[in-house]
């Protein structure tokens, strides 16, 4: 029973990590391929804020917040300039160059050694060091940030991003300020992911830059365009599917040799299965493009 709880609080910081990326690549219609920076960038910061400096975790998956959001707005400065394909290309490329800092910062991020004892959330000075304990806290910040995005994305700021999905220089042409409707939905998808990270440092109580490489970015992004872009709960239904699907290799009794590359075959056999039948994914109202 341990091990379902571990594997529902991994699919809760997924389904974060989901909805966030899904604001921007679903709803903005932005081409984002950089959202596994800011789950580092969360990561690292709270987990540095805690061993060097003692902060706890409650405040630091706030300061992880801002600055992954901050991070964001970085980012966001070359969205409102580039599109299609080189936006792509240049969110990948942050999240390069975020992997290779926590690499290769050694003084700072210890690089392929990681930051061991990282300390978990306590609750009323209970630690949540185990997945039970931990499985609350993660499910209270999923119906949290499924909670607000879905007020974002239903309110009149939620249909300026589906205009600017839909026809960026029509609703310019309304009087959107469209350069600052990009900004912000980058910072606030920056800033979720950012605590999915928190989140996943405190629980694992371990990190280092093999969970944050730029092929995590690719992940996140097949679970918004299998669950549904433009759809939060296709968002919730696909980082539980792909979080849940390949842990049945598990059972089959597969060598890791084996079990690891056959587990992004089936992403891949998955999404190009999806695609054939059902382009928009399970339940999503745009098609990528």
């Amino acid at each position: 029973m341990e091990y379902l709880a571990h594997i529902l609080a991994m699919a809760g910081v997924y389904v974060i990590l989901t909805v966030s990326l899904n604001l921007v690549v679903g709803y903005a219609g932005l081409p984002a391929m950089g959202h596994s920076a800011f789950f580092c960038v969360g990561a690292y910061a709270s987990s540095l804020l805690a061993l060097n400096a003692g902060i706890s975790p409650w405040l630091g998956i706030l300061a992880a917040a801002v600055i992954a959001a901050v991070c964001g707005w970085v980012v966001s400065l070359s969205a409102v300039r580039l599109a299609g394909d080189i936006l792509a290309l240049a969110t990948f490329a942050f999240a390069v160059v975020t992997h290779s800092i926590a690499r290769n910062w050694i003084d700072l991020t210890r690089g392929p050694m990681g930051l061991p004892g990282i300390p978990p959330f306590r609750f009323f000075g209970l630690p949540l060091d185990t997945a039970w304990a931990f499985l609350p806290l993660v499910g209270a910040v999923c119906c949290l940030t499924f909670f607000l995005s879905k007020r974002l994305v239903e309110s009149p700021f939620g249909r300026v991003l589906q205009g600017i999905r839909e026809d960026e220089i029509m609703t310019a042409s309304l009087g959107k300020d469209v350069p600052r409707y990009k900004r912000t939905v980058f910072v606030v998808g920056a800033l979720l992911a950012g605590m999915a990270g928190t989140l996943y440092a405190h629980y694992i109580t371990y990190i280092d830059p093999s969970s944050f490489t730029p092929m995590e970015s690719f992940t996140i992004l097949l679970m918004v365009v299998f669950g549904g872009m433009g759809s939060l709960t296709g968002s919730l239904a696909g980082a539980v599917l792909l979080v849940f699907l390949p842990e049945l290799l598990r059972f089959m009794g597969l060598p890791s040799a084996v079990a690891a590359p056959l587990r992004q075959m089936t992403y891949g056999v998955l999404l190009v299965a999806l695609m054939l039948v059902r382009p928009q994914g399970l339940l999503g109202k745009f098609k990528w493009r």
